[in-house]
């Protein structure tokens, strides 16, 4: 009874991890060829097999005919399960359109430039020189008028401008808050949150009653620094905003 009852188990476990493994690999597809194919035709050769396929670029090529897909990931050939994205890549055939020159504006102008010739906004970086105005494009890849383009978009650099000064923060605590927000404007620095803080009781004052909110004086110009922030210091840049508490 017990070498029956071991030889019915060792049958259940294998008619289980039979089934188990028909189950997973009866989901299981090969990824169609789609090189050469149209996005259309594309996209019913992948629902044929339970594939969902996505155009997510497009760049020139002198092989691929236009509109034709250039690529795919995964390759032909792969297994995976069904409703699994392709992800294909479409041709734009040979680039017949010329790369403006768009240096010298404004970010916006060459962007509008750049979309006016049917081309996309790659990336866009900012620097800071001290010989460049504000928004001005410096530097585009690809260059005007480049031959051999990949893809239909063109990166900029843009100038910030110089930069701005930096300063250590001074220690302004005990100082009148009146003449610390003039030095601090003086420089370019911003005056940020002031608040006020409770007034401390005299040891001579009676307690006030369980409850009774502290007494709060609005700041003024004579009102002492208690703490501020960004701590004394600390680097900051004009344009800043500094806060302080203040009794």
């Amino acid at each position: 009874m017990l070498l029956l009852a071991l030889v019915l188990v060792t049958v259940a476990l294998v008619s289980a991890l039979t089934a188990m493994r028909l189950a997973i690999h009866g989901r299981e597809v090969t990824i169609p060829k789609l090189v050469g194919m149209s996005p259309s035709e594309a996209e019913r050769a992948g629902a044929a097999s339970g594939l969902l396929v996505v155009v997510e670029r497009q760049f020139y090529s002198t092989e691929i005919p236009e509109g034709k897909v250039m690529t795919q990931v995964p390759p032909p050939g792969t297994k995976v399960r069904r409703g699994w994205s392709i992800r294909v890549a479409q041709s734009l055939g040979p680039q017949r359109i010329a790369i403006p020159d768009v240096t010298g504006g404004s970010e916006r102008v060459a962007e509008l430039n750049i979309r006016r010739r049917g081309l996309s906004l790659g990336s866009v970086a900012h620097v800071n020189l001290p010989d460049a105005p504000l928004d001005q494009v410096i530097s585009q890849n690809p260059p005007a008028k480049a031959s051999g383009v990949s893809a239909p978009k063109i990166d900029l650099l843009v100038s910030d401008g110089p930069e701005p000064p930096v300063y250590v923060m001074p220690n302004l605590t005990g100082q009148p808050l009146g003449s610390a927000m003039l030095a601090l404007q003086d420089a370019g620095i911003k005056i940020g949150k002031v608040s006020a803080l409770p007034l401390p009781l005299s040891p001579f004052e009676p307690q006030p009653a369980l409850g009774t909110p502290p007494v709060v004086s609005e700041p003024g110009a004579a009102s002492m620094i208690v703490t501020q922030t960004p701590a004394p210091g600390q680097k900051i840049v004009s344009g800043s905003a500094v806060s302080f508490e203040v009794r």
